[in-house]
């Protein structure tokens, strides 16, 4: 396949952070793309991820499965699903880089947006990000810590009380919003003016014609009403629902479960006071987490 197409979209976030939405927005673009998470920065190869993610994590391939049924085989079926399995297994020994530029030549003259929060959670996962698209664009979103924090609190309780687990006694969410936050910011920091963007969630998902436009003008494509209102419909990507049996997720369930976009004022939120989700936590946010928030625009 002719390995031609145009830079990638990769919006870099903390999990719980409005991604799927925004993803699912940006992608219904008529000059791009949305893909449901497909974690391809984790591993060096394709065998690595598929090794890595049966064993701890199997919904993590979900996205990616999901991506290779519909891209290869047109459609998202357990017959499909399980193509796309045996398809991946024929490739092990791809590196994910090829597999990711496959993706994006496949969806051509489209550009690929994507979202993994798993990009985050290590500097090397974005390096290598940006070392398989140099070219690449990179749009940090961020959610204020204190509904971030008790959102990931909640689907980590709500996952134990499933699966019989005791996770979230053990997940200090703070030091997940602060760590995958810091590597995003400064990645950014480290990129060619242009490169990179920050958008608060909060202040897209209140005034989102205005904050879509600035995103379109900053990738350089069209920003008329027409595309505009194509945005305002995530509901209508292929990923915008649950999945076969084989391959439910890749996206945030709540938002595959309500995939419809409400403009909404998202009501603001304090930095002080405790964590109310955690009464065994420090009275407060940490300085490092206040210090970062501060930075971002939160106070």
């Amino acid at each position: 396949m002719d390995q031609t197409f145009p830079p990638p979209v990769f919006i870099i976030t903390c999990m719980r952070s409005y991604s799927s939405v925004v993803c699912g927005m940006l992608g219904q673009h008529p000059q791009l793309y949305g893909l449901p998470e497909v974690n391809l920065s984790t591993a060096d190869n394709v065998g690595g991820l598929l090794n890595m993610f049966r064993r701890i994590r199997p919904a993590s391939l979900h996205g990616l499965l999901r991506t290779i049924a519909e891209l290869e085989f047109e459609e998202q079926t357990d017959e499909t699903v399980a193509k796309a399995t045996r398809w991946l297994e024929e490739r092990r020994s791809w590196s994910t880089a090829e597999l990711f530029r496959h993706i994006a030549a496949k969806v051509a003259p489209c550009a690929i947006v994507e979202k993994s929060p798993t990009s985050v959670a290590f500097p090397h996962h974005l390096q290598r990000l940006h070392t398989t698209f140099p070219n690449a664009r990179f749009l940090q979103l961020t959610r204020h810590p204190r509904p971030t924090c008790k959102s990931i609190h909640a689907l980590i309780s709500a996952t134990d009380a499933k699966k019989g687990g005791d996770r979230a006694a053990s997940v200090n969410p703070e030091r997940l919003w602060n760590r995958m936050n810091a590597n995003a910011f400064a990645f950014l920091e480290e990129l060619p003016i242009g490169q990179g963007m920050h958008i608060r969630g909060e202040d897209l998902l209140s005034d989102t014609v205005l904050y879509l436009r600035q995103i379109c003008n900053w990738l350089g494509i069209r920003d008329d009403d027409d595309a505009l209102a194509a945005m305002m419909h995530p509901e209508r990507s292929a990923f915008a629902r649950f999945g076969p049996d084989s391959a439910r997720f890749g996206n945030d369930p709540n938002y595959l479960e309500n995939p419809e976009f409400k403009q909404r004022l998202i009501p603001s939120a304090c930095l002080e006071g405790p964590q109310e989700w955690m009464p065994s936590a420090p009275v407060g946010f940490s300085p490092e987490t206040r210090e970062l928030a501060s930075y971002l625009g939160y106070i």
